[in-house]
């Protein structure tokens, strides 16, 4: 039997023992050699990427402003909704969580999946936009890595169709597009702000650090519009386009004293709250981007020449027989023939003869001037975006026809609410007043462009038109003197000339006539053919819209006293009820 060798023995030993006091001895080495790199050598480069994955500077969206009524009641608001987005770095297009994503948000199958493709090399892409925080939350509780959300803003309109001409609308990154929203934007908008935030693993806000950049949130705008004569225009202008199958219309509501606006639809209208299935022309705000021939409607104003040059008065005669007058090669007529007519009785009767007979007195730059000092062929000035000028032609030599057919309103183009601004210089005693769309805390003031005494005599003939010898009996309010003037405008064709079987009819006109305080003008587009003359179609709508503006304002009758008496009854039950 043999023995292992002592000194083999103990020599492996050694070898053994040595080997691995040597291996933990580098391998401490090795340990405090790597804890020296990254707590000394490193250490200022990981505290700043650790910064960098926890600390962010993020902007803090402001909140937009409130559109507010001249009453306070609220047109436009801000409300808070979340939007998801992702970083496509971190969610991969082959995430098995990608399917309940999709489904919680409602999008199509392969939509996320394309958008990743798509933006594979971006850190940031929206998923969906504007959703009630309720339901981001649920997304996030998917824990879906490199899915977050943000906090923004959506804009929502409480008085819905009744105001979206006037409004307009934001589009999804809360900046305004048409209307209101757009032409006070900055106003409305606010500055953003910047924030240096702790963010966790998914990006969720923990902590504010500090404020790097103040936000200023958008400041509040107050209209001149009054709700509620604003919905009750609707309604009524709704109610004459429906009855008489018109293809739309417009209609403006002005404050005489201080020339603000306190209504103003259009129709075909639009909701801003759901603009899916609308077609752009429906956001137009007719009452200040199209343009009409005015016909009739500005026979007052040719006739205010006339009186102002002394060479006529009221009781002036005009011979209109036969009924149609040949000019230049154009043969103005009118309904019937009235014979012999004083000027007070042109402008009742609404004689196109008589008037044109009139102005051919006068040299046509006169007539021109005249047109230009109450408006036509300048806007209005109301911050309404894509208002028109509208057309005055200004000849070196003018035809004798272009004369003749511009006194009653042919040849000459306006918006409604220049047509509206026009009436209210006949309202306000001769003076031109700035148009808003904003409240006015006090009466602006104005310069004078007709002599006071002509439109005394001018607003006792409007005042006639407005009653049973005149074109406009329907446009009578009761308890209140009403001045007015009817137009009926043949429209033009494509293809040049005026059409036999469309036409556009108008009223403008204000009340009470001993104080005047509301300008309101009304044009249908297009009204069938059984009527569609001013005094059949657009007057009635007038005398709605002004007996709800004289009665909600409390505005004291100027007409019969027994009437006065039964309407202010009236008046004061429905106040009461």
């Amino acid at each position: 039997m043999r023995f292992p060798n002592i000194k083999s023995v103990k020599f492996g030993y050694y070898v053994r023992h040595w080997t691995v006091l040597g291996l933990l001895l580098i391998g401490m080495i090795l340990l405090l050699g790597r804890a020296l790199q990254l707590q000394v050598l490193d250490n200022s480069r990981l505290q700043a990427e650790g910064r960098a994955r926890q600390v962010r500077i993020v902007a803090v969206k402001p909140v937009r402003g409130r559109i507010l009524d001249r009453r306070g009641e609220v047109l436009a608001i801000s409300t808070p909704v979340d939007s998801i987005w992702a970083d496509p770095q971190i969610l991969s297009s082959s995430n098995t969580d990608l399917k309940a994503l999709t489904e919680a948000l409602e999008l199509s199958s392969g939509q996320i999946e394309s958008q990743l493709h798509r933006y594979a090399d971006k850190k940031f892409i929206w998923l969906r936009r504007h959703l009630p925080p309720a339901t981001a939350r649920l997304v996030l509780d998917l824990n879906i890595p490199g899915v977050f959300t943000l906090r923004e803003y959506h804009r929502y309109y409480p008085a819905g169709l009744n105001a979206g001409h006037v409004l307009g609308f934001t589009d999804i990154d809360d900046h305004g597009q048409e209307g209101v929203e757009r032409a006070f934007d900055r106003h409305l908008s606010g500055v953003e702000g910047k924030k240096r935030v702790l963010q966790d693993a998914r990006r969720t806000v923990i902590e504010d650090i500090d404020r790097i950049k103040p936000v200023y949130h958008g400041r509040d705008l107050v209209l001149s519009i009054d709700l509620r004569l604003q919905t009750a225009a609707r309604r009524y202008l709704a109610e004459a386009v429906q009855a008489h199958g018109a293809a739309g219309g417009s209609a403006l509501l002005l404050d005489a004293r201080t020339a603000e606006v306190l209504a103003m639809v259009n129709l075909p209208d639009f909701n801003p709250n759901d603009r899916s299935e609308i077609t752009g022309g429906h956001f137009r705000n007719r009452a200040v981007t199209d343009i009409y021939e005015p016909g009739s409607t500005v026979k007052p104003f040719t006739l205010s020449l006339a009186l102002s040059t002394g060479s006529f008065t009221p009781d002036s005669l005009v011979e209109t027989s036969p009924g149609f007058y040949r000019i230049g090669g154009w043969t103005i007529h009118d309904i019937k023939d009235y014979g012999s007519l004083t000027l007070s009785r042109v402008l009742i009767k609404s004689s196109n003869i008589g008037t044109a007979k009139i102005a051919m007195e006068m040299a046509p730059e006169e007539l021109y001037q005249t047109f230009r000092d109450i408006g036509f062929g300048q806007i209005t000035g109301v911050e309404l975006p894509g208002e028109q000028a509208g057309i005055l032609p200004n000849r070196q030599r003018w035809r004798a026809s272009e004369h003749a057919t511009m006194a009653y309103g042919y040849g000459v183009a306006v918006t409604p609410l220049q047509l509206a601004r026009a009436y209210g210089i006949l309202a306000a005693d001769g003076v031109m007043l700035p148009v808003t769309i904003r409240k006015r805390e006090q009466a602006p003031s104005g310069r004078r462009v007709i002599p006071s005494d002509v439109v005394t005599e001018i607003n006792a003939m409007l005042e006639k038109v407005v009653s049973p010898e005149g074109t406009a009996q329907r446009a009578t309010v009761p308890a209140y003197r009403v001045a007015g003037k009817t137009g009926t405008v043949r429209k033009l064709s494509a293809e040049g000339g005026y059409r036999d079987d469309s036409y556009q009819a108008l009223f403008a006109g204000f009340a009470p006539v001993s104080d005047p305080r509301f300008v309101v003008v009304v044009v249908i587009d297009e009204p069938g053919l059984d009527q569609y003359y001013g005094g059949e179609v657009a007057a009635p709508v007038f005398a709605k819209i002004m007996t709800d503006a004289l009665r909600l304002r409390g505005i004291p009758g100027d007409g019969d006293n027994n009437t006065n008496q039964i309407v202010f009854s009236k008046l004061e039950a429905d106040l009461g009820a």
